[in-house]
């Protein structure tokens, strides 16, 4: 089966990012409260992408975002990070 890339194009337009944030070097849990941070000047349901590095950032924030009761819709490798797209819970 031949691969030509273009399914892959079709879902990073599905989880387009409203914001991003690059977090790379920044330490726990200084990279939880700066995504939080963001998430609540952001509207209900639009998606934030945080980059985030390898070890106890990505093992540590997309927890926390969850347990805030986001969504963590995709984690996706990068050069030693990770790219996690988090959609913001509905208002209360």
């Amino acid at each position: 089966m031949h691969n030509d890339g273009s399914r892959q194009g079709e879902q990073s337009e599905e989880l387009h990012a409203d914001a991003e944030l690059d977090l790379r070097g920044v330490i726990c849990p200084y990279n939880f409260v700066k995504t939080k941070l963001k998430l609540e000047t952001m509207k209900a349901g639009q998606v934030l992408a945080v980059v985030l590095d390898e070890g106890d950032p990505i093992r540590n924030v997309p927890r926390s975002v969850s347990d805030d009761g986001h969504a963590v819709l995709k984690q996706e490798p990068l050069a030693q990070a990770y790219r996690v797209i988090i959609r913001k819970k509905p208002d209360a």
